[in-house]
């Protein structure tokens, strides 16, 4: 039987390309498949975002000027499991989690310790955060207040996706509905006061880790995004303002070739949703995506191959003209990155951008007839997953269903059996492996930061107005009844310095949990 040559999206790959696709278009133009700015890298690089965050906000701190300090050009911070599902340290259900996954955060006292010596006026931050993400903006912006930033000025993303929470992740707390308010309420506040503020990243990125193949994280994200744009409308919100606030955070795995076509087809996908709900602004049609190399491509096995694969990775997302960017640590399967493991995801980066020449023309790959068929099928598979969702009502109707869920279920199922039979060849898993001795050097956070952090909880309340945190969380109360935007109610509650935990009960005691 011959062999079939196929994408992991089970895209047929021909033996030869012969057909030049019309290069009709060119970058910076509707509908953006070569690119949202005319020159691209050539203009300015994409920002080096290294994602970081563990143990205390001490500890992170110093890992953020460390990268800094090695060149990196933009933060992201990842927090801990309780904060992202709304509990403080000291909670019964925070034991043995706080500071694990990323860093615990339990009020503005300790933002303002994790961002110590770093001024938010200069530098751009991504938050990974969803079901709690009006809360930790709340705190971000009443730190740069305190800093005496300019909030017209201030810029930065927080992921606030709760809706691939249902579908693949699970870190979401209230039902659909409230949280939609929540999201929403985000996207009005910021428009009038953080108007450079990046309100929503529509990620794509869980999705695929959690078994997704390139066309369905594409079709499910975008999906996604769509009923974002249908809500934001809904409120009475203007396209032209806010989808220009609006960006992606895209998985880059291993097929080299399907991963550009996917980010190809991602940009005109979007410019047609876009102007079909009535954006008319060219920036507001524009797909703007960060890039993180695939997490679960990484091996615990031979864990030096893993700087090969983010390479590897990296270059795609590059080539597939990416944003901003993080390459993940060779060490990572084991481990949260150490700091050599940072360091040289890092240089990956920037031996892309400044020796390897992909950067010195705009779109390198397009007219290649390989890449231009395959981003057409990527859009056209893509497409066929977009109409069936739309028939059930929108992705929100969709995850109600469970159908995105078992869509994702049936593509990681189909994943580890072709590892399992070899008819996928992991290398150093299931070929070319080797007997390897137990890691040394791995990465671990110790569980006695969880009373470190209980007792800094403690002093906070000991030392602050409790009487005003008691009004703040009253009025947010209030307000959650019924239907005025909560953004301001929360910034009020942090800046007097009420836990996240606390806030975050409020609204549960108002929303309900799901």
């Amino acid at each position: 039987m011959a062999k079939k040559f196929s994408t992991t999206s089970g895209i047929e790959i021909k033996e030869v390309y012969t057909e030049p696709s019309r290069m009709d278009e060119l970058p910076g133009q509707f509908p953006f498949t070569r690119g949202i700015q005319k020159d691209m890298y050539r203009g300015k690089a994409w920002t080096m975002r290294q994602y970081a965050g563990f143990s205390t906000a001490e500890e992170s701190n110093k890992r953020y000027h460390y990268l800094l300090s090695q060149g990196t050009t933009g933060l992201s911070v990842a927090f801990d499991l309780p904060t992202q599902i709304g509990y403080d340290s000291d909670h019964e259900l925070s034991e043995g989690e706080v500071g694990k996954v990323g860093v615990a955060i339990d009020s503005l006292e300790d933002i303002e310790i994790l961002f110590d010596g770093i001024q938010l006026k200069d530098i751009t931050t991504s938050m990974t955060i969803n079901a709690t993400a009006a809360i930790l903006l709340a705190m971000y912006i009443a730190l740069a207040k305190k800093q005496g930033a300019d909030l017209g000025r201030i810029s930065g993303t927080i992921q606030n996706d709760i809706l691939k929470e249902y579908a693949a992740r699970g870190t979401y707390i209230y039902p659909p509905t409230p949280s939609m308010r929540l999201i929403t309420d985000v996207f009005e506040y910021c428009s009038k006061e953080v108007p450079k503020w990046n309100t929503i990243s529509i990620s794509g990125y869980h999705i695929r880790e959690a078994g997704s193949t390139a066309v369905q994280e594409l079709a499910f994200t975008l999906a996604n995004g769509k009923a974002y744009l249908k809500a934001a409308l809904e409120k009475g919100l203007d396209i032209n303002v806010f989808a220009k606030r609006l960006s992606f955070f895209f998985n880059c795995h291993n097929n080299f070739f399907e991963e550009i076509a996917k980010f190809r087809a991602a940009r005109r996908m979007w410019a047609h949703i876009t102007k079909e709900l009535g954006a008319t602004d060219a920036g507001a049609q524009k797909l703007r995506f960060h890039t993180q190399t695939g997490g679960s491509t990484l091996t615990a096995q031979q864990p030096l191959n893993n700087i090969i694969r983010v390479s590897n990775q990296a270059l795609a997302a590059v080539l597939g003209g990416t944003q901003s960017l993080h390459t993940n640590g060779y060490d990572e399967a084991l481990s949260l990155p150490t700091e050599a493991a940072a360091k040289i995801a890092l240089r990956t980066q920037q031996i892309i951008a400044f020796e390897s020449g992909v950067t010195d023309t705009v779109d390198p790959l397009a007219g290649s007839y390989f890449i231009e068929a395959l981003t057409d099928e990527v859009e056209t598979a893509a497409q066929l997953y977009l109409d069936k969702i739309e028939a059930m009502g929108g992705a929100v109707k969709a995850i109600e269903q469970d159908y995105i869920q078992q869509e994702i279920a049936a593509s990681a199922y189909q994943y580890q059996n072709d590892i399992e039979s070899g008819d996928k060849i992991l290398v150093g898993v299931n070929k070319f492996t080797q007997h390897e001795d137990a890691p040394s050097g791995v990465f671990r956070v110790d569980d006695s930061i969880r009373k470190m952090q209980i007792e800094k909880i403690k002093k906070l309340k000991n030392k602050r107005d409790n009487q005003a945190v008691e009004t703040t969380l009253q009025l947010l109360r209030i307000a959650a009844r019924g239907t005025e935007n909560l953004m301001p109610f929360i910034v009020s509650s942090v800046e007097n310095y009420a836990t996240l935990g606390e806030i975050a009960d409020i609204l549960r005691e108002v929303f309900g949990e799901y």
